[in-house]
């Protein structure tokens, strides 16, 4: 967000003054100061929206895709009120759904008459969370399709479509080789999901025979090529590891996390049913 700049207004408040001007010069300043931050406010919430804009040159094919793609909906799984209070009580944040999974179904019931007991169990060695750092879209992430006009020998103007050729998968994957890869790639999806509101999975397929209404006019004495690409997010950020143990004391129950470390990572997370076209004429 880029500050506003300073605006400094002089009033001169002298006695020869009217008490009308100064009321006047009092509003205007006070609306200048209301209203200078929330200019800048709306111009950064503008600028987040369009960061990820659909180009016009990418299209949506979801009703025209021969392949049904099913939604990968990451599930989203609420901590109890145990493991709500588990995890609140240690400074590391644990956000891995499928840690809190494991918390909620594990049933921890000291003895009421353990007094003074202490004990301390590992439950492993685990990727806490993710923070990202970079979310960035590239919208020819992997070429799926080509079609070509030749209207080289024609007189008349001729126009071409999008025919997919033959099935494509398109996969994406971690950058790099980590610990526990599935359950980051999850909370990497969820992250990415809260910035760009598009269908993201870490896999999509276009049917062969995938076509589309939009067309492209190829002159004569021309040869026209239309390239298709599958676009795809590109994640970046930072997952934190920690060795988990549950420490009873006495009726007190808590989770406690040693040796943390923090690992840099990147990911390419496919964009469902969309497709970037680039039409070139030679």
């Amino acid at each position: 967000m880029m500050c506003p700049k300073k605006l400094i207004l002089k009033v001169d408040f002298s006695k020869g003054m009217g008490h009308m001007n100064k009321r006047y010069y009092m509003t205007v300043l006070m609306l200048l100061v209301l209203l200078i931050p929330v200019n800048g406010l709306a111009e950064e919430k503008k600028d987040s929206k369009d960061e990820f804009e659909i180009p016009s040159h990418v299209l949506n094919i979801s009703k025209e895709n021969t392949y049904p793609n099913s939604t990968q909906d990451q599930e989203v799984v609420e901590p109890s009120e145990l493991t709500q209070e588990l995890i609140e009580g240690v400074e590391v944040p644990v956000e891995n759904p499928d840690l809190i999974k494991m918390l909620n179904e594990t049933s921890i019931n000291p003895s009421p008459i353990a007094f003074g007991y202490r004990g301390m169990v590992y439950i492993g060695r685990w990727p806490l969370s993710y923070t990202s750092s970079e979310t960035n879209i590239n919208w020819e992430y992997q070429k799926i399709n080509a079609n070509e006009l030749n209207n080289i020998g024609g007189d008349s103007e001729k126009k071409m479509n999008y025919n997919q050729q033959t099935k494509k998968k398109v996969k994406g994957a971690l950058t790099n080789k980590i610990a526990n890869p599935d359950d980051i790639k999850k909370m990497m999806l969820l992250k990415a999901k809260d910035k760009i509101e598009l269908p993201l999975a870490y896999s999509t397929v276009i049917g062969q025979n995938t076509k589309k209404e939009n067309s492209y006019n190829v002159p004569a004495k021309k040869f026209g090529e239309l390239q298709a690409y599958a676009p795809a997010v590109n994640e970046k950020g930072q997952v934190t590891f920690g060795e988990v143990y549950f420490q009873l004391k006495g009726n007190d129950k808590s989770i406690v996390i040693k040796n943390v470390t923090k690992q840099g990572i990147g990911a390419w997370i496919p964009i469902q049913d969309h497709v970037s076209f680039s039409f070139n004429l030679k």
